[in-house]
């Protein structure tokens, strides 16, 4: 019905239906019972806010939408896509749903299934964190560094480091299936939720824990599986607490690498060799569960018995060779060689090589045990043909094997070698050092000088394989005679000149003084005159300032006043002018030293200073 006007609806509004109880109408109701049912009538019009969860009772269905009862004064409407996860929905199923408008344009309530599952999702996660509650999740598929996992169907992470206590390789093996977790981080903004499995596993690794380290002691046996392999060694998973395999305790034999006969995931039976209780640190063995190799030591092996092996290491001071796995002898690099002189091991052996040798030492209660395989073959100084064939004076070819400041050591064959004295290397020039005249490796001819055959030392000489020059240079370079000479090197004190066919000559800084006052420089060509000539110490004094003073004093008059103090340079003393005459044998021998000097094995060697 209508109302007439405002009036009119204001008066029913005002009525006291009090006053026609005596005409019958409403006459069956006290006024308590009256508030009463307007009480229930009120409450069965629910008062709900947009944006609110409520639950509702499935009214109808149809191909397009679900009609759902809220308690409102109408019913609301919910897209039949939101029940794809539960097909088989019917009347009078009760679900949650989320007010999304209370009237749309056509006055409709639109609800939405979808929504109100999200909002309960994110309070029963949030529920979760707050409480420390375990949940269980699906997992959906992997992601980098993890698995995505359904959570009340809000997606959640779980990494890779919180699948599991010992790392994880292939993370496929998870998904389809339900884990247990918790949630451990929540990041509203990003819609982001953190969960972690490895937490469960914790707990129960403590308390597992607890009970191993309570129980362990020292050669307890015990299971465990390779979680970690490095370079020295491997980790053992014990059941809840991790053990330390070294390299060195895995096999009674060498290796290199611990994956060589162990792999990851491996089970294997150990022993505990040691336990520090203050940093929870358990030392563990395995190859302590086989006998010692030393106990069941080849029979017949003792000292200067013959072995076979395979070498197995090489070091600066010797080789490892393996005769039977865990047990090594050791060859040093003296015992390779009859050579007085070290070389590197890696000279005679490499690894893998497959040799014999003789056994030096042996200690059982050590393990120890020291090889030769020098010995094999007679030493050369024992035997007398050696005598024979390096008798003094007997020339030889040989390799240098050693250089030292005051000389160098040749190698005439494997366990003979002999010493050339840097002054016997040659007549003419001062080598300091014996790489100025050769380098290590190269070929040497020498003659013997001395053999000491008890001390096993042989003397070499190089330039006594040439006649000595000197008996021919005092006949050329004798005191008086003139030569044109070129300065090589200066000091404050000195020059070193060189003179005709190489020799070198000395000179005082005074007396390469020209006429002209100034000092002569290097490079510079002069005359110089011999001071002295000294044959057995190989040295040849000269002067230039000689060459003109004695001009001078010949056109000086005699009875002529000399210098004044403190003007001319002072004289030097009076050295014999007269010139001998050159014999024919003496050009004979000048010839043949001169050929000698550029020789092709003399041009090398001064072409190789040269160089150096």
């Amino acid at each position: 019905m209508a109302y007439n006007d405002l009036s009119e609806k204001e008066g029913l509004e005002n009525f006291d239906w009090d006053i026609i109880s005596s005409t019958g109408i409403g006459s069956g109701y006290s006024k308590v019972e009256k508030n009463s049912i307007s009480e229930m009538y009120e409450n069965t019009i629910s008062e709900m806010k947009e944006g609110e969860v409520l639950s509702g009772t499935i009214v109808g269905i149809s191909n397009r939408e679900v009609i759902v009862n809220i308690g409102f004064k109408s019913d609301g409407l919910v897209t039949i896509s939101e029940f794809r996860d539960t097909p088989n929905i019917k009347i009078g199923d009760v679900i949650d749903v989320f007010v999304e408008t209370k009237e749309d344009r056509s006055g409709q309530l639109v609800l939405s299934r979808k929504k109100a599952k999200l909002v309960s999702a994110w309070k029963n996660i949030q529920r979760a964190l707050d409480e420390d509650i375990i949940v269980e999740a699906l997992v959906k598929r992997r992601t980098k560094g993890g698995l995505i996992v359904d959570l009340f169907s809000v997606e959640a992470f779980l990494p890779g480091s919180q699948i599991d206590v010992k790392p994880i390789r292939d993370f496929d093996i998870y998904v389809g299936k339900v884990m247990e977790v918790k949630v451990v981080k929540i990041n509203y903004t990003n819609d982001n939720v953190v969960v972690s499995h490895k937490v469960l596993i914790e707990k129960d690794i403590e308390d597992q824990k607890v009970v191993i380290l309570n129980n362990l002691e020292k050669g307890q046996v015990l299971e465990g599986v390779i979680k970690n392999i490095t370079n020295f060694g491997v980790f053992v998973d014990l059941g809840g607490v991790d053990g330390l395999l070294h390299i060195t305790d895995i096999s009674w034999g060498r290796i290199n690498r611990p994956d060589e006969i162990l792999s990851l995931d491996q089970k294997i039976n150990v022993v505990v060799l040691d336990f520090d209780e203050e940093k929870k640190r358990i030392s563990l063995g395995m190859k302590q569960l086989t006998p010692h190799p030393w106990e069941a030591l080849p029979e017949g092996t003792a000292v200067g018995s013959k072995i076979k092996g395979k070498i197995v290491n090489v070091a600066d001071y010797g080789a490892f060779l393996e005769i039977v796995t865990g047990i090594e002898g050791l060859i040093h690099v003296s015992e390779m060689s009859w050579s007085q002189h070290l070389r590197n091991p890696q000279d005679f052996i490499k690894v893998g090589d497959e040799i014999e040798a003789v056994v030096l030492t042996l200690d059982k209660d050590e393990h120890k045990m020291s090889l030769g395989i020098k010995q094999l073959t007679e030493d050369p100084w024992t035997n007398s043909k050696t005598f024979d064939k390096y008798a003094i004076g007997t020339k030889h070819s040989g390799v240098v094997r050693n250089l030292t400041n005051f000389g160098l050591f040749v190698e005439l064959e494997e366990g003979i070698d002999g010493l050339i004295h840097v002054s016997d290397l040659s007549w003419t020039k001062k080598i300091k050092h014996p790489s100025e005249f050769i380098k290590l490796g190269e070929s040497i001819d020498v003659i013997v000088l001395e053999l000491d055959v008890e001390n096993k030392r042989l003397a070499l000489g190089h330039k006594q394989l040439e006649e000595n020059p000197w008996d021919t240079f005092e006949t050329v370079f004798y005191v008086g005679s003139n030569h044109q000479c070129t300065v090589v090197q200066k000091t404050d004190k000195s020059a070193t000149l060189e003179l005709p066919y190489g020799i070198e000559g000395f000179s005082s800084s005074k007396n390469i003084i020209k006429e002209d006052g100034k000092a002569a420089e290097v490079g510079e060509n002069l005359t110089f005159k011999v001071v002295e000539f000294a044959k057995d110490e190989r040295k040849i004094i000269l002067s230039h300032f000689a060459t003109y003073q004695e001009e001078e004093k010949k056109e000086t008059p005699a009875g002529a006043a000399g210098p004044k103090k403190g003007g001319e340079t002072k004289k030097a003393k009076k050295v014999e002018t007269e010139v001998k005459p050159t014999t024919l044998g003496d050009n004979e021998v000048l010839s043949n030293l001169k050929e000698q000097m550029n020789s092709p094995e003399t041009s090398k060697k001064a072409k190789a200073k040269k160089e150096d």
